[in-house]
């Protein structure tokens, strides 16, 4: 299971047991109460530690590629035909400012990085 799956399952949990604990509240039961309390805890906690292992994914990821010796913006034709551009240069990763990866390097236009020109 890939990190963003996994954020994704534990805080559907998270929002189960909240919503158990808010039912435990109206019922008045202290020992129900805690239980839900510790597990929302553990749970918040988890969620953290995976962001953060996905966050740090992402820059490492991200300077891998700003490695690459050489990057320009891309025309708009390249754009639309960026399967023949993959076929003529060779190794080159091509980074779209709304992902991830290029919210993280702060790109603004979509960007390729290759080791030669093109």
């Amino acid at each position: 299971m890939n990190l963003k799956q996994e954020v994704h399952q534990l805080s559907n949990r998270l929002s189960a047991v909240k919503r158990k604990l808010q039912a435990a509240h109206e019922r008045g039961d202290q020992q129900v109460i805690d239980q839900f309390n510790e597990e929302v805890a553990a749970l918040e906690k988890r969620i953290n530690s995976v962001r953060t292992t996905n966050n740090r994914q992402l820059s490492q990821k991200a300077q891998e590629i700003k490695k690459l010796s050489f990057s320009r913006a891309l025309t708009k034709e390249e754009q639309a035909n960026q399967g023949a551009l993959k076929k003529t240069v060779r190794g080159i990763v091509i980074v779209h400012p709304m992902t991830a990866i290029g919210r993280e390097m702060g790109l603004e236009v979509m960007t390729g990085f290759a080791r030669s020109k093109f």
